[in-house]
């Protein structure tokens, strides 16, 4: 089977970026195009210290999840949403005014933003195939594990990292955690360009 080379990210490789208004800082792991400030996917770590608004991101769809901390609070479209670790991520759009409330301390959360397509943010249940017909598709890690993309040999990933394939063939991906619990061991990541 022929695969393109996936590349990994390792949190602890990526520095952390100050926000201007001092609530945190920002990894960014991966962007597409690579390295440019006019990306069409970005995929980035938010250490968030205290409450506030998100930034706004107009005309870019964006989805959400709690990696570490007790959790947030977000205020999006008249409604209070709680989402803390092992909770389903959260889709939204960027233009949407959403103000961050943290339930007790700091909380790392993985953001997957994109221009119009099709996008995908999905725990990982250890251990069960997983298929989606998306051609850049990845894994972030909660906890060390293995993982196996079909046939191909069986790669070994740390906790926190992101693994990214740009051009994934049609197969099953399978994760299977080194530290079995009740919170998902990695979430799920794709991107499909908008077609005409």
């Amino acid at each position: 089977m022929s695969l393109t080379a996936p590349r990994v990210i390792r949190v602890e490789d990526v520095p952390a970026q100050p926000w201007r208004n001092g609530g945190g800082r920002t990894r960014e792991l991966l962007t597409r195009p690579a390295g440019g400030a006019d990306w069409k996917l970005r995929i980035s770590l938010a250490e968030v210290d205290r409450e506030g608004p998100f930034s706004a991101f107009p005309g870019i769809e964006r989805w959400f999840s709690v990696i570490d901390g007790a959790g947030v609070r977000l205020s999006l479209e008249g409604r209070e949403r709680v989402l803390q670790p092992g909770h389903a991520p959260l889709y939204f759009r960027g233009e949407s005014p959403v103000y961050c409330r943290l339930i007790e301390g700091p909380t790392t959360d993985l953001n997957l933003m994109h221009v119009p397509g099709r996008g995908l943010m999905q725990a990982v249940e250890s251990g069960v195939a997983w298929r989606a017909a998306l051609p850049g598709r990845g894994i972030f890690t909660r906890s060390a594990g293995r993982l196996q993309i079909a046939d191909a040999d069986e790669r070994r990933l740390a906790g926190h990292c992101l693994l990214w394939l740009d051009e994934a063939a049609d197969v099953a991906w399978t994760f299977t955690s080194d530290e079995p619990g009740s919170l998902p061991p990695a979430l799920w990541l794709g991107y499909a360009a908008q077609t005409d």
